[in-house]
């Protein structure tokens, strides 16, 4: 035989026996041995978490407005950015259900009153057959004007400035008003109420105003 096949076979039966000795005695205790290290790791994650979490808890709300003071002293609790992204968030659904008519989706966050007078608005436009496009652009402003603490609740005046565009249609969908091709500067002030005992975080449409 060929003396270097001699060696090949040879070197080849070394490699076979190495690669044995490292893979071929595994138990499984290795692979335990990492699943806990990673079960380890996983726990520290969490725990690392909570301790963020409870750290953000802890540390104090940033200072409010002049405007939003009285919120603040009846709830410690009121965090005014936070409110402003909610009403931001509500003041865009409410009037885009206000202009397809659909008010059952938003009949809870609106108060009896002003339920009401949207009914009867959008009863008025259905009986002379007319329809309201209306597409939110963006808002470009939203700030408490004013607020007050009175009868248990927590009262606020925001002033929203947005950008839309509104048109209404008759019946043969000829324009009435509007231009589907503008963008109008629309500003209103809408004033939301909440018991500061409740334990719904979400506020109630009380008025409306340009």
């Amino acid at each position: 035989m060929d003396p270097s096949l001699i060696i090949f076979f040879a070197l080849a039966a070394f490699i076979a026996y190495r690669l044995y000795s490292v893979l071929g005695t595994r138990t499984g205790g290795e692979r335990h041995q990492d699943v806990e290290g990673i079960q380890r790791a996983k726990s520290q994650i969490e725990k690392d978490a909570d301790a963020r979490d409870d750290e953000r808890a802890a540390a104090p709300l940033p200072p409010v407005s002049a405007a939003a003071e009285p919120l603040r002293a009846a709830d410690p609790a009121f965090d005014e950015r936070m409110f402003l992204e909610g009403a931001r968030g509500a003041y865009e659904m409410i009037v885009e259900a206000f202009a397809s008519g659909d008010l059952k989706s938003i009949r809870r966050f609106l108060s009896p009153s002003v339920f009401e007078a949207f009914r009867t608005a959008v009863a008025a436009r259905e009986d002379q057959r007319q329809r309201t496009d209306l597409k939110f652009v963006g808002i470009e402003q939203a700030r408490i004007a004013d607020s007050r603490f009175e009868d248990g609740a927590m009262v606020a005046a925001i002033e929203f400035i947005s950008n839309q565009v509104r048109a209404t249609y008759d019946e043969a969908g000829a324009l009435l008003s509007g231009d589907p091709a503008r963008i109008d500067i629309v500003k209103d002030r809408w004033t939301f109420s909440r018991p500061v005992k409740s334990s719904d975080p979400n506020w109630t449409l009380v008025a409306t105003g340009a």
